[in-house]
């Protein structure tokens, strides 16, 4: 592969997953890497702007910035100087005038109270910079553009970034089916790395809902990139969109490994177990794992040499509570979740996300470890317990 040049980047993530997608970065081969507020910025080449958009797992999308300035506390209004700054890009480079395109606002500004007004002035200065130029503005196409440009104003600072990613990446590709509010894929996947996944153990998800943590965990444990299911990224409407280096690297395997263990799921709900298997197949994981419908406090484990739990991971994502439970049904759930860890799990480890702090003392166990991370817009603990070994005698599910 030839020497390109190296640029600035951008990816963007979830609050708490900052550092754990800054070491996927190292680890593609990214250069000066900070960690910044839910992003983390860094250098590459053309290359690595591809394979960070099909590789990485904790990444939401990756921003190419192509113009950073600062408002002026004196002189014109802070949208005309923002009309200004963007209208000053040399839009030539690219897109052209029959290209669609869309802006993505974010501010954090003392200066503007309506976010919707700057992106008004910033597709203005674009449409002005055309029809200056050619006599013909572009239009807008906010469903499928050819361009995706992010504009980011916090406090003075003015970033303008083409985003090359187009639809979330936690938009793998691979979910057919549904459950009521399941978890995004980028927290899923960083749940798992937080947690020291990599395949080295079976894996256990008891409440698995629509299969996002188990398919997360099949395609880390064989090192499948998360990109191979999308239909396609912004970049590759670009003007120096390279379709040889993308083939190159969207064909190459060389990294995908063997997975020697097992990944399990079981959830209470009949509907849950049937949306997780037509996920599961549809990302092509499926022999790595099995389903079962069955309630937490119904399992049972039969024989640990066959499950092997020594150094197994078991992780939950159970109801907050949000949906109106009761205060005595969340107690119960989460006593029944402690219980069965406790004696069904033993030789394990295993971690819980929840917005429940309340429930979550329900538990019965105490953890190692306290993380903190949001989901969506709730704030969440994410607890890591030891679960040291037990007596088991009874029958379990998977057998």
């Amino acid at each position: 592969m030839k020497q390109q040049a190296t640029f600035l980047m951008l990816a963007k993530t979830f609050k708490g997953l900052e550092e754990v997608l800054a070491q996927e970065l190292i680890d593609l081969g990214a250069n000066d890497v900070q960690l910044e507020r839910r992003a983390v910025s860094f250098r590459g080449d053309k290359a690595l702007l591809y394979r960070a958009n099909f590789a990485l797992r904790t990444a939401l999308r990756i921003l190419v910035p192509v113009k950073s300035d600062k408002l002026k506390a004196k002189g014109r209004k802070p949208e005309d100087q923002v009309y200004e700054i963007v209208k000053s890009i040399d839009w030539s480079q690219y897109m052209t005038v029959d290209s669609t395109f869309v802006i993505d606002a974010t501010v954090y500004s003392e200066h503007f109270h309506n976010s919707l007004f700057v992106t008004y002035r910033a597709k203005d200065a674009i449409a002005d910079y055309w029809t200056e130029k050619v006599g013909k503005r572009p239009n807008v196409n906010a469903e499928r553009p050819d361009i995706r440009i992010n504009l980011h104003i916090g406090n003075d600072a003015v970033t303008i970034s083409l985003d090359s990613s187009g639809e979330s990446l936690h938009k793998r590709g691979y979910r057919v089916a549904t459950t009521e509010a399941p978890i995004s894929e980028v927290l899923a996947a960083g749940m798992l790395l937080m947690a020291g996944w990599h395949g080295q153990s079976n894996f256990f998800d008891p409440m698995c809902g629509s299969g996002t943590l188990l398919i997360e965990a099949a395609l880390i444990a064989r090192n499948i990139a998360p990109g191979v299911f999308r239909q396609s990224y912004a970049f590759e409407k670009w003007p120096d969109f390279d379709a040889d280096l993308w083939n190159e690297i969207y064909n190459d395997d060389s990294r995908e490994r063997e997975f020697n263990h097992r990944i399990y799921g079981s959830d209470a709900s009949f509907y849950a177990i049937q949306q997780a298997t037509k996920n599961v197949k549809s990302a092509g994981v499926a022999k790595d794992i099995e389903l079962k419908q069955i309630r937490m406090e119904e399992i049972k484990w039969a024989n640990e040499k066959i499950y092997k739990f020594e150094n197994a991971l078991v992780m939950l994502n159970p109801p907050y509570g949000e949906r109106l439970k009761s205060n005595k049904e969340m107690e119960d759930l989460y006593s029944a979740i402690g219980s069965t860890l406790k004696h069904q799990f033993a030789g394990a480890t295993a971690w819980i996300i929840s917005s429940n702090v309340a429930a979550m003392k329900y538990i019965g166990l105490k953890p190692s470890k306290k993380l903190h991370l949001l989901n969506g817009e709730l704030d969440c603990q994410f607890n890591k317990y030891d679960l040291f070994q037990g007596k088991r005698n009874e029958a379990y599910l998977y057998s």
